[in-house]
């Protein structure tokens, strides 16, 4: 087995990213250390770039067809690592998850209709139902000495009396790194049955457990998950491949799998593109040792991240993520507000960092920080940030 060395530093500036190359839009220079985007600065598994550039290598691109390695691929995937059983009439291809959403919002939903959303959660969920002339929910997380948890009582609040269409439910959550335990996700699923409401689950972080926990998906959540479960996954967070747009939708009710899945064949877009297939197929079929190993390293850059903020930055603690590369840092100890917090971090330390107000109620006082880089850059990047701290 080959081991993978991300301590080795991949230059991506002048590649097109978004993480460095569009930093300029969002921060106004491209002089920063980019904790932001939720993408990974390490090189794919050896297995994808070759899948790849054996095809690119045929001179000749046209019009192709989905294999049904590529369905399959997914579907053991998803059954051997996180138990969850997909058949191929279940499951669609999207053209990626925000986009998803996008189309689900607006196919099952109608303008004026309610969405349940759970802030701090990823900022694009309220950007699209509001957006899309829907009216967003806020169902707050509640912080609580053992961790952040679901407003269950006020979610069944909410959905007697509210009566809203949708809920948007991010599982593992971002930006605060929970897998929902199956306790919760089954009360959820029991309120949206009860009430009508559909829930779409957004678990593109599935599959980036950390400390050997498992990823329960909402539709393992019994009877009323799937009667009332639209689940969305794909393998872009997983194996670094965002840019190759791979996500699928899967629901298992027949009821509300039909009318969407043949709408959305009409108008074609379930058609995934060719990189997208290969990669994918790669990916599931060969890249679970990469991925063991990015898991590995992602869990040591947690830790040395928290071990460094003990000791030298001891006023400011993380949430320790249960998935993913992101982490929410707790910077409430300092005192700032919103507009000090963030010119602290962004224009006096330098790093371009999502501050915490911008996924909603609760945000405030924290930042979301990709620590999915070498880890001497992560740890050079918290002595910025303690430099600049000092001279507060």
């Amino acid at each position: 087995m080959k081991r993978y060395d991300f301590d080795a530093p991949v230059e991506r500036k002048g590649t097109g990213c978004v993480k460095h190359d569009g930093m300029v839009k969002d921060y106004g220079t491209n002089d920063l250390v980019p904790l932001w985007v939720a993408d990974m600065d390490f090189e794919v598994a050896d297995e994808i770039a070759d899948a790849l550039h054996k095809r690119t290598g045929h001179r000749v691109y046209g019009y192709s067809v989905v294999p049904d390695s590529f369905w399959k691929s997914i579907f053991r995937w998803w059954r051997k690592r996180h138990g969850l059983t997909i058949t191929r009439d279940q499951i669609i291809y999207i053209p990626g998850i925000v986009k998803g959403i996008g189309i689900l919002l607006n196919f099952y939903t109608q303008k004026g209709d309610k969405v349940v959303v759970q802030p701090p959660v990823y900022h694009p969920f309220r950007r699209l139902v509001e957006g899309n002339g829907r009216v967003a929910l806020s169902n707050p997380l509640v912080e609580t000495p053992e961790g952040w948890k679901m407003d269950l009582e006020g979610l069944a609040r909410i959905m007697r009396e509210e009566k809203p269409k949708m809920m948007i439910l991010c599982n593992p959550q971002n930006p605060i790194g929970i897998q929902w335990d199956m306790e919760t996700l089954r009360e959820v699923a029991r309120l949206a049955h009860e009430n009508g409401v559909i829930v779409v689950s957004d678990e593109i972080h599935g599959d980036l457990m950390l400390q050997g926990r498992d990823h329960i998906p909402y539709l393992c959540a019994g009877p009323d998950a799937v009667a009332t479960g639209i689940m969305l996954g794909a393998p872009s967070k997983t194996f670094n491949i965002p840019g190759l747009v791979s996500s699928w939708c899967v629901i298992k009710n027949p009821e509300l799998r039909k009318p969407f899945f043949e709408w959305m064949e009409v108008n074609e877009f379930d058609a995934p593109t060719q990189m997208a297939t290969i990669a994918t197929e790669a990916a599931y079929d060969f890249g679970a040792d990469w991925l063991d190993q990015v898991l590995e390293y992602l869990q040591g850059n947690v830790e040395a991240m928290e071990e460094w903020l003990k000791r030298e930055l001891p006023q400011l603690k993380i949430v320790r993520p249960q998935a993913s590369f992101l982490v929410w840092l707790d910077m409430r100890s300092l005192g700032l507000g919103e507009p000090e917090l963030e010119d602290l971090v962004i224009n006096k330390a330098g790093l371009a960092v999502n501050p915490g107000a911008m996924f909603g109620e609760g945000g405030d006082g924290f930042a979301r920080v990709n620590i999915a880089l070498p880890r001497k850059r992560l740890l050079e990047a918290l002595e910025k940030l303690k430099k600049a701290v000092e001279k507060q």
